[in-house]
């Protein structure tokens, strides 16, 4: 594990290939985070990951989540997304909690045209069910922002993960 010295004192380059991937496949969050560099905490180097998202347009948002994967899908995920899924018992779905998955899934995707997010660490499979059915009938731009706030936590988890406090 990283200490946020470490962090600091990483090249620009050095520090987009250890973090480039903690937003799904959107290394430019990285490139803008390495910006506001160096961080007094890990909490910081957080906070200049979300502050790269809030201060990004809508189209480099909606891409964002876009590039996230649907929950409980038998597509090729990244390794920290099996894991994450994997952790929230998505490894061990019986055919109907699939189905219901795939199901909320598709109605999630043609009503907000982005796939649900949720950051899944510590929730089990019961709680993101619950979550999803709740969220499929929010108000569009309610929904966005939770979205938002959904891929602030992924990225938090994965960086506590990598970065001591």
């Amino acid at each position: 594990m990283m200490t946020i010295s470490d962090v600091n004192a990483m090249s620009p380059k050095a520090f987009i290939e250890a973090f480039g991937d903690v937003a799904e496949h959107s290394p430019w969050v990285a490139r803008e985070a390495d910006a506001a560099r160096p961080c007094a905490s890990r909490e910081a180097l957080v906070k200049h990951f979300e502050t790269a998202i809030r201060a990004a347009n809508h189209d480099a948002q909606l891409a964002l989540i876009r590039a996230h994967p649907d929950l409980a899908t038998k597509a090729r995920l990244t390794d920290h997304s099996t894991r994450e899924q994997a952790g929230a018992g998505f490894n061990t779905l019986t055919p109907t909690e699939f189905a219901r998955f795939t199901d909320l899934n598709n109605r999630y995707r043609q009503r907000f045209g982005f796939p649900f997010i949720f950051a899944v660490k510590g929730a089990t499979k019961h709680m993101i069910i619950d979550s999803f059915e709740a969220r499929v009938n929010n108000d569009p731009t309610a929904e966005f922002e939770t979205a938002l706030q959904q891929v602030c936590r992924i990225f938090r988890f994965r960086i506590e993960d990598r970065v001591s406090p």
